[in-house]
């Protein structure tokens, strides 16, 4: 039996209830619970939210994009394309014209991004799920259709029972040849709006995706693409298919996930949680260390025990790690009890919806709560070192203790 884990567990024991050191270890171990609770809860909170927000990116950004690292426009073609399609892991290939247009219809007209996809961005689309009025399709026949945001239906008016109204856009020519007097100064092109999609406002007010072809000849640039988006097979390594994709690649080229993609976006909201993470790290420090002015307090009052366990034969050593224990007894005890409440909390949000953001705007009900392992970890591990800190200077005062003052 460890003789220093039993005699500290008889310290922390409720015997000792009537003891005021008792109670004073008890608001300890109810400040370092609360402390850890409300750490990993706001921690979890900000995981949700990094959950949604990649979930609602997800539908429009690819798994990985394929795109220039300096200018816009590369050159194509299907013997480009094919070592690409044959990585393991990729699902498609889809070739994308994406620049700024001007859209009008019925007299409203609004600038917007014109992204043209090839047919096969139909297949098997994330955005299916999204599509609020029509149906997801780029062509029938020889008719082109276009799937329009949310945002721009509204702001223009569009009504896609009106079979006698296409879109017009507009595209700005290059100028850096010579136009002739009967040349205008921009392409202009109509398509049939076929399906509005509601996904996140940062892309229903902005997107409007057309068939590659229509794109192609409005821009001016048949054999010349902005990107190419990559879906991977679900459950394949995004990074193995990255490093694949990156050898058959030129330099010149750059290899995007999803995160990269939204790299600023992502980069401010793990900044956001790395600073409260800190500032709520630092009141469970605080409150670890209210852990040694508890042991201080201990040691005088165990001044007797101590000299006893001397004259019984006990070592400085194991005199020090009575005091160790006791203080990550009641460290521990504190941060456990934390954990258990915090991820009670948290089941009870994820099901329930306990707290409503309020907003009858907002895409959620509730607030998003995600609880990870990593965070508990490294939560149970910096109590532990923060209170075997706490402990150690009064574990060493208690070893200088007197015998012959005390007995």
């Amino acid at each position: 039996m460890n003789t220093a884990l039993f005699i500290a567990k008889r310290y922390f024991s409720i015997r000792s209830k009537q003891s005021l050191i008792y109670r004073m270890g008890l608001v300890a171990c109810l400040s370092v619970a609360i402390s850890t609770m409300a750490l990993l809860l706001v921690v979890s909170v900000f995981n949700g939210f990094e959950e949604v927000i990649k979930k609602l990116f997800a539908t429009f950004d690819p798994d990985i994009k394929i795109e220039l690292q300096q200018g816009k426009y590369f050159s194509v073609s299907p013997a480009w394309i094919r070592p690409l399609e044959e990585v393991p892991g990729v699902v498609k290939v889809v070739e994308v014209i994406e620049e700024n247009a001007l859209l009008t219809y019925r007299g409203h007209q609004l600038v917007a991004k014109i992204k043209g996809v090839s047919d096969n961005f139909v297949e098997d689309s994330p955005l299916a799920v999204h599509i609020a009025h029509g149906r997801l399709r780029l062509k029938e026949g020889d008719q082109h259709f276009a799937l329009i945001g949310a945002g721009i239906q509204y702001t223009l008016g569009i009504r896609l029972q009106n079979v006698f109204e296409d879109l017009q856009v507009f595209f700005p020519r290059s100028t850096q040849g010579r136009l002739s007097p009967s040349q205008k100064l921009y392409r202009t092109a109509w398509i049939r709006p076929g399906a509005v999609f509601a996904v996140e406002k940062h892309f229903d007010d902005r997107y409007v995706i057309t068939p590659l072809i229509f794109a192609a000849q409005l821009l001016g640039h048949p054999d010349q693409r902005t990107a190419l988006e990559i879906q991977v097979v679900p459950g394949a390594s995004i990074k193995k298919v990255k490093q694949a994709l990156q050898k058959l690649l030129p330099p010149h080229f750059q290899v995007l996930t999803k995160d990269e993609q939204q790299v600023t976006l992502m980069r401010t909201i793990r900044t956001e949680r790395l600073l409260v993470f800190t500032t709520f790290a630092i009141i469970v420090i605080v409150a670890s260390l209210n852990i040694f002015f508890i042991l201080s307090m201990l040691v005088l009052a165990k001044r007797t025990d101590v000299a006893i366990l001397y004259t019984l034969g006990a070592t400085p050593k194991t005199i020090q790690r009575i005091f160790i224990w006791e203080g990550l007894l009641i460290g521990l005890s504190g941060s456990v009890a934390g954990m258990a409440i915090a991820w009670l909390l948290t089941w009870l949000q994820q099901h329930f919806g306990l707290i409503s953001i309020g907003t009858q705007t907002s895409l959620l009900d509730a607030y998003p709560i995600k609880g990870l392992w990593s965070d508990y970890m490294y939560v149970g591990i910096g109590v532990f070192i923060a209170t075997l800190i706490a402990s150690y200077r009064p574990s060493v005062l208690a070893t200088k203790v007197q015998i012959k003052e005390q007995l």
